[in-house]
């Protein structure tokens, strides 16, 4: 059966999609607009007579923005390879051995991401104070693991399941040993859900504050989010600098995320329907 969107249904997608857009949108024009224009009556106004790049200079100049993004990156980066290399392999054992507890073993750590972050924040860093980890990328990337290694596995078991048995099966008769199996046969068909996975995982630790902000004190290891948060002018809040670093900050996952929507689309649906 098709059935046509009535008009009803436009004006509501139109509504909605302008209420999901509207703080982006909010901001990109904030960050054009002159310092004078962001106070008072004037700052209600939606566009501006006078645009300016200033902001995005002065982001770039008065601030160490770079080593923001550097340190974002790097610590985005490192997280995204390392956990998804893990996943891979225990979401292929789970979704493809026959073993006892892995019911138990995956709602484990399905029950590990629900914990909030307030409430493991400070056992994690007394840890990694210990030991020596704070101010440094590795003192993110450890506890970084918390959340994105749950994510990770949970997308990639669907993944796995969607992979026929009867490839395995071939794969064994012919003589393959099971690493054999899962390095030339299951991880090349898994390849789209990995890719999902991994834009999903740096996404998250790209954006992630609390723990970049207890953890990492010293200026030279801040990353993006913690970097704008601790923006500060001499007299008042630069909300020029502070929406012009936002922007720069997020276009860079807009573009990468409307590029790859199928993918993650595909990723999160994977598995939803029995074929």
């Amino acid at each position: 059966m098709k059935q046509k969107a009535g008009i009803s249904f436009y004006i509501f997608l139109v509504v909605f999609v302008f209420l999901i857009m509207f703080p982006f949108l909010w901001v990109l024009l904030s960050s054009v607009k002159p310092l004078s224009e962001l106070f008072g009556e004037e700052a209600f106004n939606w566009f501006t007579s006078n645009p300016t790049f200033e902001s995005y200079v002065s982001v770039f100049v008065n601030y160490p923005f770079l080593n923001y993004l550097w340190n974002s990156f790097v610590v985005a980066s490192i997280t995204t390879i390392y956990t998804v290399f893990v996943a891979a392999f225990a979401a292929y054992a789970i979704a493809r051995l026959q073993f006892r507890g892995k019911v138990f073993i995956l709602s484990l750590v399905l029950s590990v991401s629900m914990f909030p972050q307030i409430a493991t924040i400070s056992p994690i860093y007394i840890f990694l104070k210990n030991i020596g980890l704070t101010n440094s990328y590795l003192g993110l990337i450890v506890p970084y693991t918390t959340f994105a290694l749950p994510l990770s596995i949970w997308l990639l078991v669907a993944f796995f399941r969607k992979i026929p048995f009867d490839l395995e099966e071939s794969a064994r008769m012919d003589g393959a040993s099971m690493m054999q199996t899962y390095y030339k046969i299951i991880l090349p068909l898994a390849l789209p859900g990995i890719f999902t996975t991994s834009i999903l995982v740096f996404i998250a630790a790209w954006n992630e504050f609390l723990f970049a902000l207890t953890i990492n004190t010293a200026e030279s290891h801040k990353t993006v989010p913690v970097g704008i948060g601790m923006f500060q002018g001499q007299y008042t809040i630069p909300w020029g600098e502070i929406t012009a670093a936002t922007v720069i900050v997020t276009v860079p996952l807009v573009i990468m995320v409307l590029i790859f929507q199928r993918r993650i689309v595909s990723g999160l649906t994977s598995g939803a329907v029995k074929e």
